[in-house]
């Protein structure tokens, strides 16, 4: 990947994984058959910094790309990353000769491809160790996830269940892993939930959440090992939250973001975000990110319903997917929840309650940032990665019907969290694979210092 600035600039690191409205013919604007020869021309990725603009703000820079048809990966205060599929396309918008300082990026065409060359077959894995594995050196199809999730109850069966949750909208399976260990303490022991990409073009979420079902299970003689956090925290994993998307990913459009359900019968456009759907303050209205001076009030509200185009499109009602629903009913289900992380990519950031509302903060806010804080250390002292902290709305902007928001408040899980993984632009959605066992070790060390913190330990 090359990379060449018009400026040098310290960008803000807050980040924010956003998606640009699409009309029903745009959706498939990235559409890469499988199988087929590639473009020769690579994409682009340009990270405009807005502190530098000369006259354009947010709200300019996202309604071009909109008119440029492009695809927006990041959306903050500082900086948008937008992605156009070849220089083409760039020259062509309202981007081209402007005065914006600007960070520009070659997206690989071949990154937003799904891999080809062959993989090790499961038998080669060598599931029984974390650090010899080859599996966490590659992305995998849902075939070979299911593959991992049931060798990991065969080898582990005092550990590892299999929970099958309900099915997708497309009828597939969904699966969550439950990791429980008799430890003699006949008190109920505190749960830790953690889910995979509900958003399907985030590969590096799912992967992490099978790199850590792993690192629970393995000898606490190996490095990153969380065996020991099992005698005081159940954990309850669901690696593919979003399964009929996250195939779509593989075998139609690698930057496919919602799920894949028919949302209506007259509707020409398929699937929901579902980050917007989850029944606490959801609203039908999906809000165009604006960021507004401190002491405005004011806010820039759609004058039509939410296009069902778009990447955030938030449903008719709240839980109308059934990934959400499946994943809220079983959650209903699980005893004493602690501790939650929504896994993301992309951004190094580690984010608390509350995304609908800015005014609003938690009644266990200060809890949750120390223990935040002290995660982002953990993060940092495994390979020098940082990540910044502070709640979702703050952060990023209003986004009503969140899954941490619906975590924290309806389910009462107080140590809430979303984590976005690496990196801050310089892959976005094509980070290499072999960047996933680094970014497990790091999101590994992270959950070995809150499951000890929240539960009173030593770290």
């Amino acid at each position: 990947m090359l990379s060449r600035w018009s400026l040098t600039l310290s960008l803000l690191p807050t980040v924010l994984v956003h998606a640009l409205a699409l009309s029903a013919l745009d959706q498939t604007v990235f559409h890469v058959e499988v199988g087929s020869s590639p473009p020769e021309e690579n994409g682009v990725l340009k990270s405009f910094a807005v502190p530098y603009a000369h006259g354009w703000d947010v709200e300019r820079i996202l309604e071009v790309a909109e008119t440029a048809r492009a695809d927006i990966w990041q959306v903050t205060p500082s900086h948008v990353d937008v992605y156009f599929s070849s220089p083409d396309d760039y020259l062509a918008s309202q981007f081209s000769g402007a005065s914006l300082v600007h960070n520009t990026t070659e997206i690989l065409r071949a990154a937003l491809i799904p891999p080809d060359k062959p993989r090790p077959p499961s038998i080669e894995w060598n599931l029984t160790s974390l650090s010899n594995t080859t599996f966490h050196s590659n992305y995998h199809p849902l075939d070979e996830i299911e593959v991992f999730m049931q060798q990991m109850a065969a080898l582990y069966p005092d550990i590892v269940k299999l929970d099958y949750i309900g099915h997708s909208a497309e009828g597939r399976e969904m699966v969550a892993m439950r990791l429980s260990r008799d430890s003699g303490n006949f008190k109920t022991k505190k749960g830790f939930v953690v889910t995979g990409a509900q958003h399907a073009r985030e590969w590096i979420a799912t992967s992490t959440a099978l790199y850590l079902v792993h690192a629970l299970v393995s000898s606490s003689a190996e490095p990153y090992a969380m065996s020991s956090l099992l005698d005081f925290h159940d954990f309850y994993i669901v690696p593919v939250p979003n399964p009929d998307g996250y195939v779509y990913t593989w075998e139609n459009h690698r930057l496919w973001y919602k799920n894949r359900q028919v949302i209506g019968p007259y509707e020409k456009c398929i699937g929901l975000d579902m980050n917007r759907n989850w029944g606490y303050k959801w609203k039908a209205k999906a809000d165009f990110p604006t960021f507004k001076p401190n002491n405005s009030t004011a806010a820039t509200k759609p004058s039509t319903p939410t296009d069902p185009c778009t990447h955030w499109y938030p449903g008719h009602r709240a839980f109308e997917s059934p990934e959400v629903n499946n994943i809220a009913n079983y959650i209903t289900t699980l005893p004493a929840l602690q501790a939650y992380l929504d896994l993301r990519s992309y951004g190094q950031m580690l984010s608390t309650p509350f995304s609908y509302s800015c005014k609003e903060t938690p009644k266990d806010a200060e809890d949750q940032i120390e223990a935040a804080l002290g995660a982002t250390r953990a993060i940092k002292q495994v390979h020098g990665t940082a990540f910044t902290t502070g709640n979702l709305c703050s952060m990023l902007y209003k986004a009503p019907g969140n899954i941490v928001d619906w975590m924290y408040a309806k389910a009462g899980i107080k140590y809430s969290y979303a984590v976005h993984l690496r990196d801050t632009g310089t892959y976005g959605f094509s980070l290499p694979e072999e960047w996933i066992r680094p970014v497990g070790e790091e999101i590994a060390s992270m959950t070995q210092f809150l499951s000890r913190f929240i539960s009173g330990r030593k770290y």
